[in-house]
């Protein structure tokens, strides 16, 4: 089976949208699964909608990596968006064609054409998305490096570049999950500059003719297709071989931090695309950290003593869907400070996302680290919304007492990097968290239920704060704590329905 590029895709008799040449106006920093099926998507489809006419350059971030498959293939891969939508299985294949080729900046060639890419007068936009230990800044990045080691020491010799061209600035949009990305980029950029003593006119040139905007990205990308037999299926019925193949949920969307005028610059909105400039993306962090995270953390932990696994088959059951949807709906959206309508639209999705027939989450993976996730997803909506309505929220409060069932089910053992539990089907399960928490779990692995839920919700190293001043919030997470542990955790929840 010949490997994907333009002749061997022409020969197969594709029929969907390709570009095979355009001007290169981005340079992206990362060749991975996510910016692949995610940033490299939306301009390929601005390319076949609004007639963008423009090219992404990959940039190898580290010393290993994909460029040599990527130039093999002329840029060219396969992308499949799969998962359901208003509840119909989908599995969408589009060969994307908006990259052009890929730069390893770790030889002498590859670094001399960033440089050269740097100085295009075409190029108008430089993406990233180099892991959360990308925007750092590291002392031992020298401007005479070839490559600098770092990310934004690379972004800092790039920008020196076009500035020495004489060139006009670029839209940085950083992917990164971090808070404020491109904002903290911006400042690692200009502490290098200091550093190394660049001057204040390239310094001025940085900050005011190049737009660093933060964004938030939104789209679950499992990646490779694992099964064997399942990619030999795909090469016998597309008629080519593409180790870049690559997998991605079907929602999506992409928010930018810029000034208004931005949005008419980018091709998105013209093109009707779900990816939308904002003052400001803090906001939509935090809806999507309390609907789509704080649902996860919700429901699973209960979810999971009730004898599910995947996140998909809790999607099934009318009582653990319906405790989640009223969670979200009745909880969480009224204290959101964004508009209602958007919110419950953004909802709507998450149970299609969760409901996706292509991937198997298991709840395990997502009870890691559960203390910190329920302090940080869900214990601000429970307190905003006693703040607001003055009283407490049934299924939040719920959450809580599920959480602490998950820590204290038959505690068996403590092992050097988990507690042993067993949940009520008989199985052992391992539960991942920081070592205190697991240590303080143990200690109190035989306290009657009142005495652990006092213990629990004074502990101010998990919570930063105590929760007993919660008005009511030990007596309901007491009685709700009992009524798991006496007649299981679908029972509990259905209680609050």
């Amino acid at each position: 089976m010949e490997q994907l590029n333009y002749k061997v895709l022409k020969a197969s008799g594709y029929k969907g949208y390709i570009l095979e040449d355009a001007p290169v106006k981005v340079m992206q920093f990362g060749e991975g699964n996510f910016l692949r099926a995610f940033v490299d998507y939306w301009f390929d489809m601005a390319n076949e909608r609004a007639g963008w006419n423009g090219k992404v350059t990959l940039v190898q971030p580290i010393a290993q990596g994909l460029t040599d498959f990527v130039n093999k293939q002329e840029g060219l891969y396969t992308l499949y968006l799969r998962g359901s939508q208003n509840g119909q299985k989908v599995n969408d294949k589009r060969v994307i064609s908006s990259v052009k080729n890929c730069i390893n900046p770790y030889t002498k060639e590859g670094f001399e054409a960033l440089l050269e890419l740097a100085r295009s007068k075409d190029l108008e936009y430089i993406v990233s998305n180099t892991t959360e230990a990308g925007i750092v800044y590291d002392p031992d990045t020298k401007f005479d490096q070839e490559p600098p080691v770092s990310f934004p020491g690379k972004m800092t010799k790039v920008l020196y570049e076009r500035f020495k061209a004489g060139l006009d600035g670029v839209v940085i949009l950083s992917c990164e999950l971090i808070d404020a990305n491109g904002q903290v980029l911006k400042q690692i950029v200009n502490r290098h500059i200091d550093e190394w003593g660049l001057g204040e006119d390239f310094k001025t040139w940085v900050n005011e003719k190049n737009l660093f905007c933060s964004t938030l990205v939104d789209r679950i990308v499992p990646g490779r297709i694992r099964d064997p037999k399942e990619v030999q299926e795909l090469e016998q019925e597309n008629g080519y071989s593409d180790p870049l193949t690559d997998v991605g949920e079907v929602f999506g969307v992409w928010y930018i931090e810029g000034p208004k005028e931005l949005e008419d610059k980018l091709p998105f909105k013209k093109s009707g695309l779900n990816v939308h400039v904002v003052p400001e993306v803090a906001p939509y962090k935090k809806r999507k950290v309390r609907i789509l995270n704080g649902a996860h953390t919700g429901f699973v932990l209960g979810a999971y003593l009730a004898g599910y696994d995947i996140v998909r088959d809790c999607m099934h059951d009318d009582v653990i869907r319906n405790y989640m949807n009223k969670m979200l709906q009745e909880e969480v959206i009224p204290i959101l400070p964004l508009d209602k309508a958007d919110c419950e639209q953004f909802a709507a999705a998450v149970e299609d996302r969760f409901n996706n027939p292509f991937v198997d989450h298991q709840l395990m993976s997502i009870s890691l680290n559960s203390t910190s996730k329920w302090k940080a997803r869900n214990m601000p909506s429970l307190l905003e919304y006693v703040e607001k309505f003055g009283k407490l929220p049934q299924v939040l409060t719920m959450s809580l007492a599920a959480y602490i069932a998950f820590y204290n089910s038959d505690v068996q053992r403590r092992e050097a990097d988990g507690l042993i539990c067993k949940r009520p089907a008989g199985n052992e399960y391992k539960i991942q968290d920081d070592a205190f928490v697991l240590d303080f779990y143990f200690a109190h692995k035989d306290d009657d239920v009142k005495t652990l839920v006092h213990a629990v919700l004074t502990n101010e190293e998990f919570w930063g704060q105590d929760l007993t001043k919660v008005a009511g919030l030990e007596d309901a997470t007491v009685k709700n704590l009992t009524l798991i542990k006496d007649k299981g955790a679908k029972a509990a929840y259905a209680s609050v329905l």
